[in-house]
């Protein structure tokens, strides 16, 4: 008797605990994006492999014929970028034996099955000579139209962060490299990023990467609390606790990776006490719960991608209050979006006051920058009764003369006529634009369609194949310059003309048409999704 009172006792003072990692396990996405230590399992597992030529061409199982227009395309691709781009492609060649970044880059532009014929015969250039506009120009000579947008810093154009670094140095040249002390301007760059961004506070940091951490840190420092939430999917930069899977040598520790737009997510945040804080990253509204698209992972056609701005401002304003109901802190990453979408970022576009905001990138002026914007109880780092209980954040260049001379400037910019003119309208501008680019698409019968956020696009397939990631070879033939991520993103700078535009979509008619064209886009109608990542999975056992 007393060992069964005993046995329900404890069974009563556990489920609590059971109850509340059920509940955990529930909240997170079924994908494995949601969940980082089977990721990180299976990505050890997996076994490297690549094709062969003759395999290459054929591995979905196209005809004889197919295979032999693919083959005859991409060598002819092949001979075209070695002829248009011989002093780019040398440059390149011979700083990637120095430079570990452009090694990584070229081995994961595309699948890694198919990774090195391509690296051997698909070569291309990764140094330019000039920016202008919206163009970017090689060492050949050779112009692109820019939809790289320089991971996100690109907000305007080239040319305006040309003006805004030329005035930033001449600004605070008489400084040199001073630091430790403040140019005027930083006093001036901080009031204004106040107004922006509605907070009390400000902080300034050397990157975006940066800014997320000490936003973080000064989130457990205030609560008292060690574990931080984050959404399947999004990206706060490259540091251990915000990207708990593959590439990250330590495991998930102090990090929930939630669902995205989940009211089971909200349920945890609302009722668990070790959270400290909410990262949000805004620009996963456009493809929830899915990694950052990128060509390496197109081994078949299932990324898609849509943006319901309605929807997702719903959501946030539910994920606002359910912080607010636990003294959760809420964190805006607006590193990559922030002035992108409204003047006053994200929160203004989306109606919405986060405890902390991060910034970066275009903030800048051109140089690399972060930047922490808060309310008075989340920011200060020290408690006057307490003299050792401090939260410590350094940086030597974090208030450059140089950088806080281009932010003065970028900050300038953004509240003249033109620059205010470019923000009316700026949804259905580039709603407009992505719509007369699925409608091309439709007439020209491409398996090929946008879904956008403003001027962010990512890319998706209408049709099964494993060969997507061509297309960015077909692009570059057509003088379109795209990120190592390939046709997964673009990002277009506002300056784009309608002409512009116009321009941007001829190219990919005349590009996807002639991928098309080569087979690579050859379909059957045995072949899905499911039956490619069926194929992959009898390569990889049974090699």
């Amino acid at each position: 008797m007393n060992t069964t009172l005993m046995s329900l006792g404890a069974l009563a003072a556990f489920t609590p605990s059971i109850y509340r990692r059920l509940q955990l396990s529930r909240a997170k996405h079924p994908s494995l994006a949601g969940h980082s230590r089977m990721a990180k399992r299976l990505a050890r597992l997996l076994p490297g492999y690549h094709f062969d030529e003759e395999v290459f061409f054929k591995c979905d199982n196209a005809p004889l014929e197919i295979q032999n227009l693919r083959r005859q395309a991409f060598f002819k691709i092949a001979e075209v970028l070695k002829a248009r781009h011989p002093l780019s492609i040398q440059a390149s060649a011979a700083a990637r034996e120095d430079i570990t970044d452009m090694q990584f880059i070229a081995a994961y532009r595309v699948p890694f099955q198919f990774s090195p014929l391509v690296q051997e015969h698909l070569k291309v250039g990764s140094f330019l000579q000039s920016a202008s506009g919206v163009h970017v120009t090689d060492l050949d000579g050779q112009s692109f139209y820019d939809l790289t947008g320089s991971y996100g810093v690109n907000v305007f154009g080239a040319d305006f962060y040309k003006k805004t670094m030329a005035d930033g140095l001449a600004k605070t040249q008489s400084f040199g490299p001073t630091l430790g002390v403040y140019h005027p301007c930083v006093a001036s760059n901080a009031a204004r990023l106040k107004t922006i961004s509605g907070m009390d506070e400000v902080s300034f940091h050397m990157s975006g990467t940066e800014a997320v951490m000490q936003a973080v840190r000064l989130a457990r420092y205030h609560t008292k609390r060690k574990n931080l939430v984050r959404f399947c999917g999004a990206y706060h930069g490259w540091w251990e606790d915000v990207q708990p899977g593959p590439g990250n040598p330590m495991p998930p520790r102090e990090t929930y990776t939630l669902s995205d737009m989940s009211e089971r997510s909200l349920e945890v945040i609302r009722t668990r006490k070790d959270i400290a804080c909410v990262l949000v990253n805004p620009l996963q509204a456009l493809h929830p719960n899915v990694n950052a698209p990128g060509d390496s992972t197109l081994v078949d056609s299932s990324r898609k991608a849509a943006y319901d701005r309605d929807a997702y401002t719903a959501w946030l304003h539910k994920l606002r209050q359910a912080c607010t109901d636990n003294g959760v802190v809420l964190i805006f990453d607006e590193v990559f979006l922030g002035f992108r979408l409204a003047r006053g970022g994200a929160q203004e576009y989306f109606g919405v006051q986060a405890d902390l905001v991060t910034y970066g990138k275009t903030l800048g002026g051109g140089f690399p920058v972060g930047v922490v914007c808060g309310k008075k109880e989340w920011m200060h780092r020290f408690h006057p009764d307490r003299p050792a209980d401090i939260c410590f954040a350094r940086g030597t260049f974090k208030e450059h003369p140089a950088v806080m001379g281009a932010m003065a400037a970028f900050l300038d910019e953004i509240e003249t006529p033109e620059i205010q003119a470019i923000y009316d309208g700026l949804d259905e501008r580039w709603n407009a634009r992505c719509k007369m680019f699925n409608d091309a698409m439709k007439a020209h019968d491409i398996p090929l369609q946008a879904a956008n956020m403003s001027s962010v696009w990512t890319m998706f397939y209408t049709q099964p194949s494993r060969y997507n990631w061509m297309l960015q070879y077909y692009l570059r033939v057509q003088g379109l310059a795209l990120s190592w991520v390939g046709t997964g993103r673009l990002i277009f700078s506002l300056n784009y003309s309608d002409a512009d535009f116009e321009a941007v979509l001829q190219r990919f008619v005349a590009a996807t048409t002639q991928m098309k064209n080569d087979g690579w886009w050859w379909y059957s109608p045995e072949m899905t999704n499911k039956s490619i990542r069926r194929s992959i999975l009898k390569e990889t056992l049974f090699r």
